[in-house]
């Protein structure tokens, strides 16, 4: 079962925490790192990169397909991991946790493999406005392929979706629907229990995309009854090149496998191969074993803080920071849902993101600029990128006063 509030301590150290995160220690051109571009790639606890070296040092050896000791024992620690995904998010069963490379791979599989087997020309499949590339790329490839069509539910300036449009683009031609959790350029958090539930009154699946979600809240998949559910391990205090895809059971029993090779095959002759059960259909070749063991190492740390936990102190931060940011003559802070995560993407009047973001990285302050990958809400916005700090419960108010500095520093030098 999910963590439950017992599991949270009453009084959290988070100057404590912080401290475990060796990366944040150092400086950066000569001032004290801020890392502010967690929304791209949180950082790794000790713990963690620990537990991968133990692994190579200890453990390494193929896994599932060897008799021997270490083999077992790679096995043991690899499959240890499924077990801790199943309970962090409240999967049903272990058979519903697919490995992957991470959230872009996830979604891949579902729309080469559920989309080749049951879309067809004039099917149609719904996507948001403010998908990253990885949510819309895929069923572009797979709508070119089957001859359906890409139908997207808009959202309004706040960076909010517009329901009224989701219910009129909702047809019965509609065949899938893939939204995000949340936005990973505007923190907008969407309402995708409504979403799920008006898609299954009509018997549509839904995939989501929560690579934005898992790492700052409780996220529970039977809960939401999610058929879909894609994240990355690296976005969670974990290694890159590791991700993992939820599915509903029936769902992926019925799908084809997505690709071919070792350990996802029951039998092989030259005339006809069978498959392996789930998971491992899904799972050909020698998967990222360190990256595996990495990321249960990353939940057992998450846990030890407590997912409510974390989502409030992020909570916090957050509105330290839209504060502090708002006070702040020629910046307009670019999403402004009522419902966000810890993303705040912001300009500054006259200064281009790139240029803003360089100086403030000269100042030892990394966050992100650009389009995060996300190109259609930039068109939404007639802009061309934004600056975007995220959020992590590592970081404190004193990270928020930094970036405060470093933005008027920039002010001051293109003044």
């Amino acid at each position: 079962m999910p963590q439950t509030t017992t599991d949270i301590p009453t009084k959290i150290n988070w100057e404590e925490i912080r401290a475990q995160f060796p990366v944040l220690q150092q400086e950066v051109n000569g001032k004290k790192l801020v890392y502010l571009d967690n929304g791209a790639s949180s950082q790794m606890p000790k713990s963690v990169s620990d537990r991968i070296d133990a692994y190579h040092k200890n453990e390494h050896a193929n896994v599932h397909r060897g008799i021997h000791s270490l083999s077992q024992k790679a096995t043991d620690a690899f499959e240890a991991t499924r077990t801790k995904v199943r309970d962090f998010i409240n999967a049903g069963s272990l058979e519903e946790i697919i490995y992957t490379t991470g959230t872009t791979d996830s979604i891949n599989l579902v729309a080469q493999s559920y989309g080749r087997k049951n879309f067809k020309a004039s099917d149609e499949i719904l996507v948001s406005e403010m998908e990253h590339h990885a949510n819309i790329v895929p069923w572009q490839m797979i709508a070119e392929e089957t001859g359906a069509k890409l139908k997207v539910i808009p959202m309004n300036d706040k960076g909010e979706l517009i329901m009224d449009k989701f219910y009129e683009l909702f047809s019965d031609k509609t065949k899938m629907v893939a939204v995000v959790h949340v936005s990973n350029a505007l923190g907008s958090i969407n309402p995708v229990e409504e979403i799920i539930e008006a898609a299954h009154k009509r018997n549509v699946p839904v995939l989501i995309d929560g690579a934005q979600a898992v790492p700052h809240s409780k996220v529970d998949v039977q809960a939401l009854d999610a058929d879909f559910y894609a994240f990355s391990a690296h976005k969670m205090c974990g290694p890159t090149g590791f991700g993992i895809l939820y599915g509903k059971k029936d769902l992926l029993n019925a799908m084809p496998p997505y690709r071919g090779g070792g350990d996802m095959i029951d039998k092989v002759t030259f005339e006809k191969t069978t498959w392996n059960d789930l998971p491992h259909k899904f799972e050909a070749g020698t998967p990222p074993i360190s990256a595996g063991v990495g990321l249960g190492a990353g939940i057992d740390f998450l846990n030890q803080i407590g997912m409510e936990a974390i989502a409030e102190r992020e909570y916090e931060l957050l509105e330290y920071a839209t504060e502090k940011l708002n006070q702040i003559e020629g910046l307009k802070i670019v999403g402004t849902a009522d419902k966000k995560a810890s993303v705040i993407s912001f300009l500054l009047d006259g200064i281009h993101p790139t240029d803003a973001g360089t100086i403030l990285d000269q100042q030892g302050i990394a966050v992100r600029t650009g389009h995060h990958c996300a190109q259609p809400i930039m068109q939404h916005y007639e802009i061309p990128g934004t600056l975007r700090a995220s959020i992590s419960f590592y970081n404190n108010e004193e990270d928020i006063d930094r970036l405060v500095e470093g933005i008027e520093l920039v002010k001051e030098f293109f003044g």
